[in-house]
C-alpha cells in the first residue's frame, strides 16, 4: 500500500500571518494522524517563516505515525535538529536560502561526495534518508552511489503536464522509478500532486511507497475538510 504523509507547512503559514497560536499546529499534526494519514511530513525553513524549529520538536513528541522531516542540510541547524529529533526519515533538498517552495532536485553526479558524506551522517543516527530527485536517469543513477536509501521524485513537471498529455506527462517517472527499483532504491513523490493527477500517478509508478502531499491537500480541506480529503486522498492511493 502506497503510504499518505501530510505536510502541515500551510497550517504554519497561516498560524504565522497573524501571530499566536491558532491554527495549533501540534493540533493539525494530531488530527492527521487521527484521520488517517501514514506520515505527517514537516519542512522547516532558516527564516521559519511557516514551520519553526520549536515545532517540529514539539510535533515529534506528540505524534506516534511515521514523521519525515525535509529541508536542505548544508544548514547545519536543519542537522543538529534532525539529529536531536531522530523522525523516522529525512529528505535532504536542495533549496536555496528564501526560496518560496522547492523547485528543482540534486544534481547527484556533482554533489556525490557531500551527499554520501552527509547522508552516513544520518544512517549512522538510525534514520532512513530519502533525497530530492528529477526524474532524470543519470542522477537516479548517482543516487544510487550515495548510499541514499529512497529517493523523492520531484513532480512539478508531471503536474504541469498532465492536463496537456498524461502520457508523456508520466513516461520520464516510470523510466526514472524502474530504475530506481533495479538499483534497490525506495522510491517516495512529492510536489503539485492532487486528487486529479494522483490516482494515475500511483497506477503508473511502479514501487511507489509514499506521496507527500501539503499545499494541494490541504487547499482542498477548506472546502471539504480536513478529515474528508485525508480519506478521499487516501482512497485514491487504495485504487492504485
Amino acid at each position: 500500500m502506497i503510504k499518505l504523509s501530510v505536510n502541515i507547512n500551510k497550517f504554519a503559514t497561516l498560524r504565522n500571518s497573524r501571530g499566536g497560536n491558532n491554527p495549533d499546529v501540534v493540533k493539525a499534526a494530531i488530527n492527521a494522524q487521527n484521520f488517517g494519514a501514514d506520515g505527517i511530513t514537516v519542512h522547516p525553513r532558516p527564516d521559519e517563516r511557516h514551520i519553526t524549529y520549536q515545532d517540529v520538536k514539539d510535533i515529534k513528541n506528540v505524534i506516534t505515525t511515521e514523521f519525515n522531516i525535509e529541508g536542505n542540510p548544508r544548514e547545519e541547524k536543519f542537522v543538529q535538529l534532525v539529529l536531536a529529533t531522530k523522525p523516522h526519515q529525512v529528505t535532504l533538498v536542495p533549496d536555496t536560502l528564501g526560496q518560496l517552495t522547492s523547485d528543482h532536485g540534486w544534481n547527484t553526479i556533482e554533489h556525490k561526495n557531500y551527499l554520501t558524506d552527509i547522508i552516513s551522517i544520518f544512517k549512522n543516527a538510525g534514520i532512513r534518508v530519502s533525497i530530492f530527485v528529477d526524474p532524470i536517469i543519470t542522477m537516479i543513477e548517482g543516487a544510487a552511489l550515495t548510499g541514499t536509501d529512497r529517493i523523492e521524485l520531484y513532480t512539478e513537471a508531471y503536474a504541469k503536464q498532465f492536463l496537456i498529455d498524461k502520457t508523456k506527462a508520466i513516461e520520464p517517472y516510470k523510466l526514472a522509478a524502474l530504475k530506481a527499483k533495479t538499483l534497490g532504491l525506495g522510491i517516495n513523490a512529492g510536489h503539485d500532486l492532487d486528487l486529479h493527477n494522483l490516482p494515475y500517478f500511483a497506477n503508473n509508478i511502479k514501487g511507489l511507497a509514499e506521496v507527500s502531499i501539503g499545499h494541494a491537500l490541504i487547499a482542498d480541506a477548506l472546502y471539504i475538510g480536513f478529515e474528508n480529503t485525508i480519506q478521499l486522498y487516501k482512497r485514491q492511493l487504495l485504487l492504485a
